[in-house]
């Protein structure tokens, strides 16, 4: 958890998600992915665990994946899942769960990137596994119980 992979040419990354949000940054020309994962939406000024928060997690997923790329220009797409309310039978109101809260920063840390949005995977009350391909930057989503899905 609060974790941050990078690959570059082939490999597999994956990650586990409840109310955590998973953010695949893809670069497609480079053949470049990396993958956040995101417990919390804010980090209030904490400089420990950069992988765990949404405000920190993005520019720190970027600042590695320009260093493997040395530094070249990227151009980034972002693919995300998870932000489940994995606990809706407490809470009545899933805008201040922590999936919807999560959800929203990490929309809005990409949209300060300008980084786009390619696919979504989100919400509900059940957990996934995100499990992201190189070098085509495919993203299947496994929810116990449903089919695979590809976002």
């Amino acid at each position: 958890m609060g974790g941050i992979g990078v690959r570059r040419d082939e490999g597999i990354l994956r990650t586990l998600l409840g109310s955590c949000i998973g953010v695949a940054l893809y670069e497609r020309r480079l053949k470049l992915i990396g993958l956040a994962h995101i417990v919390m939406p804010n980090s209030m000024g904490r400089t420990d665990a950069l992988g765990k928060y949404a405000d920190t997690a993005i520019p720190e997923t970027i600042r590695q994946l320009l260093k493997v790329a040395n530094a070249q220009r990227l151009e980034l797409s972002a693919k995300i899942a998870g932000g489940a309310n994995m606990f809706a039978n407490v809470s009545t109101n899933s805008k201040n769960s922590i999936g919807e809260q999560n959800t929203v920063a990490v929309e809005n840390a990409l949209k300060k990137w300008n980084i786009p949005i390619t696919a979504r995977h989100l919400g509900g009350s059940s957990g996934r596994r995100m499990v992201v391909q190189l070098p085509t930057g495919a993203v299947q989503i496994h929810v116990v119980g449903q089919t695979v899905v590809e976002i």
